[in-house]
């Protein structure tokens, strides 16, 4: 099977110089992205300056604990006869498994109430320094999954609403003034925690997982900024990666009708947008307060998951010479079944939408290995496609799921994504013909 369109030596001599300067861009944006990734991470992932922290004091040990909710649980001298006291030391070295947040602790679930979902609430007494500087408390980094802020029964301040009808949003570091008379003085801190019921949780969740801080606003200050700097270096490949499939996904689209591929530039333009998304939403959910947890693990993993798996197996469908139309067919109709049952909370349609997809994704990669061009490079990408897209059937083989290069997680699925895009960006310059003419005929049928 010959096109100009994959570069041969016969291709004319501008389009191979072509090709070459986009390769050789390809490459230079996706050291350019890697740097600035790498950068990222290596900033946010520095321990805390351990000055800043000398002068700062972590409000962990013990903590007094109530399940269940009642407002005046806010104010000081209420008989606390009946609490349980929780231990909020964490380990040394210890971090929480996703982003990498220092001195993480298990919540309510493993320390006696597993399953429990709902409201619960933290006190313990605290003793401000005197002096004439102003405090302020930062706030837990970590707690599942909204909460308020009180200082002596007044509510200063909190990560989403909670109330009657809670909406609940990434917690992220937030800071908070204590009143200007509270140096040299005890009061006391609660805490206000909502777990959003109906959320899947693991063993250990529940609650607060990182104990609040108490700093002079000079040294609050420079630690929120650190807490926000590992804060956005946790999610910062969720912002780069999703950029770079949009904007891979646009040269798809400009080039369609200049490649000997044109059906697979369309869908896989589309594969990339719904991917993009996906990854999106976690950089969006831990830095914003625009998505709620249950728009975050509910319908946009509903929705976007089943149809990106279909776009996929349906956009390699057309890197083949004659796409298969029951194929087409078979994709959607899982896609239907996936949407339905994560719609209905139906666990075995969702099964085989995600076992059916990539089923379809093993038969088009033999038909490749048999029939395409280009076979090497597009089973290559291929590949890195399919781990990033099912990394639960992954984790299920018992293959590690994230890594803390530098202090930060990153992910299996951030991985093969920082593999398959720059993989997928080759394969579609060197899809490029030097006319639309030069389409083979089967591939103008699509």
């Amino acid at each position: 099977m010959t096109n100009a369109a994959t570069a041969s030596p016969s291709a004319p001599a501008p389009l191979r110089t072509r090709q070459r300067a986009l390769l050789v861009g390809v490459v230079i944006v996706t050291a350019l992205l890697l740097a600035i990734v790498i950068a990222a991470l290596a900033v946010g992932g520095r321990p805390d300056p351990a000055a800043l922290r000398a002068a700062a004091i972590t409000l962990d040990g013990p903590w007094k604990f109530h399940i269940g909710d009642n407002p005046g649980w806010a104010a000081p001298g209420i008989d606390e006869r009946g609490w349980e006291t929780l231990e909020l030391t964490a380990p040394p070295g210890s971090h929480d498994g996703d982003v990498g947040l220092p001195g993480y602790v298990g919540g309510w679930m493993a320390h006696g109430h597993p399953g429990y979902q709902g409201y619960a609430w933290y006190r313990r007494t605290v003793d401000v320094p005197a002096g004439d500087r102003a405090w302020e408390v930062l706030g837990p980094t970590a707690l599942d999954d909204g909460y308020e802020l009180y200082w002596n029964g007044v509510r200063l301040g909190g990560s989403g609403r909670l109330g009657t009808a809670p909406r609940v949003v990434g917690v992220r570091p937030l800071r908070y003034a204590l009143p200007a008379d509270a140096a040299g003085h005890r009061g006391v801190l609660a805490i206000r925690a909502y777990m959003q019921p109906g959320i899947p949780a693991s063993a250990d969740g529940g609650g607060m997982h990182i104990a609040p801080i108490l700093a002079p606003c000079p040294v609050g200050d420079a630690l929120y900024r650190v807490q926000w700097w590992r804060t956005v270096a946790g999610y910062i490949v969720d912002l780069v990666e999703p950029l770079a499939m949009f904007a891979l996904a646009g040269v798809a689209l400009a080039w369609r009708r200049r490649s000997g591929h044109p059906g697979f530039l369309g869908m896989v333009a589309i594969a990339l947008m719904l991917s993009a998304l996906k990854r999106l939403e976690n950089a969006t959910y831990a830095w914003t307060d625009l998505l709620s947890l249950p728009a975050y693990v509910g319908w946009m993993n509903i929705v976007l998951a089943p149809l990106g798996f279909s776009a996929w197996a349906i956009a390699w469908n057309r890197w083949c010479p004659r796409p298969w139309r029951w194929l087409d067919a078979t994709a959607a109709a899982l896609a239907a079944a996936g949407i339905a049952g994560g719609a209905m909370q139906v666990a075995v349609l969702t099964r085989i939408d995600r076992l059916g997809a990539l089923a379809l994704l093993a038969v088009i990669a033999v038909r490749i290995a048999r029939e395409a061009t280009l076979r090497v490079l597009a089973l290559a990408t291929l590949a890195w496609v399919v781990v990033a897209q099912f990394p639960d059937e992954l984790s299920g083989l018992g293959i590690i799921g994230i890594w803390f290069p530098l202090g930060i997680g990153v992910s299996r699925t951030q991985y093969a994504y920082a593999v398959a895009i720059p993989l997928l960006a080759v394969l579609i310059v060197h899809t490029m013909a030097p006319q639309a003419s030069t389409r083979l005929p089967e591939l103008e049928r699509e």
